[in-house]
């Protein structure tokens, strides 16, 4: 889930491909890096995802996949065996289930919860749950874990943290192209202890900012976005 750095800049591009039936939707993505909050997942190379999704009513219930790589400088101590995760490549698997209910009249919302999982190195599953807000071109999000990241090591407590989110979606023109933008927080005692994750280096509450540009070619979107941070010393 989570490779701390202080500065994150680039660009991603993904295309998404998505199929229904009955119920029943896939969404494979191809993108040029997987950033989590700002945070690249896979040391800036690229991801290969798989979602599948199952909707009935108001209910949605999911898993979704991406190759993994945390980078091997990260100096990991006595937390982990860093030859058999940090520097390889791996899979996340996360599992999802939410419900959604308002209207286009008032507002729209979206409360829900997802596993994180990480096979082979169940120590840093973790769980969270959500709540959405949508109105028109807006969303607000508000994020919870108790275990975030499974406190990053086994003597861990206060491992608590919280992740907010708002996002804006502006259509351009009638040619399929969108304008996005997003800024995020992440707070709690997790990011406070400076042992949670990097040894040597402190660690604290931090932003993350982003701007893209979509466009829909049928079934299938693309998207290039620029990602930074702020908040790490």
């Amino acid at each position: 889930m989570t490779k701390l750095r202080t500065y994150l800049a680039g660009l991603a591009f993904a295309g998404i491909a998505t199929a229904a039936y009955a119920g029943l939707a896939y969404t494979p993505a191809l993108g040029s890096d997987y950033d989590f909050r700002g945070i690249t997942q896979t040391a800036n190379a690229a991801a290969l995802s798989l979602g599948i999704d199952y909707y009935t009513g108001p209910v949605h219930l999911g898993t979704w996949t991406s190759n993994i790589n945390f980078d091997p400088s990260v100096d990991t101590n006595k937390f982990f065996d860093s030859k058999a995760f940090f520097g390889a490549t791996h899979q996340e698997v996360d599992f999802i289930a939410d419900y959604s209910g308002g209207d286009d009249k008032t507002f729209k919302y979206n409360v829900g919860f997802v596993d994180y999982t990480y096979p082979g190195q169940s120590l840093l599953d973790y769980p969270e749950i959500w709540g959405t807000i949508t109105k028109d071109w807006f969303s607000t999000s508000l994020h919870y874990s108790w275990d975030f990241f499974g406190g990053s090591y086994p003597a861990s407590s206060n491992s608590s943290a919280f992740y907010v989110e708002v996002n804006g979606t502006w259509a351009i023109g009638k040619a399929g192209y969108s304008f996005t933008a997003h800024a995020g927080h992440s707070w709690g005692d997790f990011w406070d202890n400076p042992l949670q994750f990097y040894a040597a280096t402190p660690s604290g509450a931090y932003s993350d900012y982003a701007i893209g540009l979509t466009k829909s070619f049928g079934h299938f979107n693309t998207a290039l976005k620029y990602i930074d941070t702020a908040g790490f010393e």
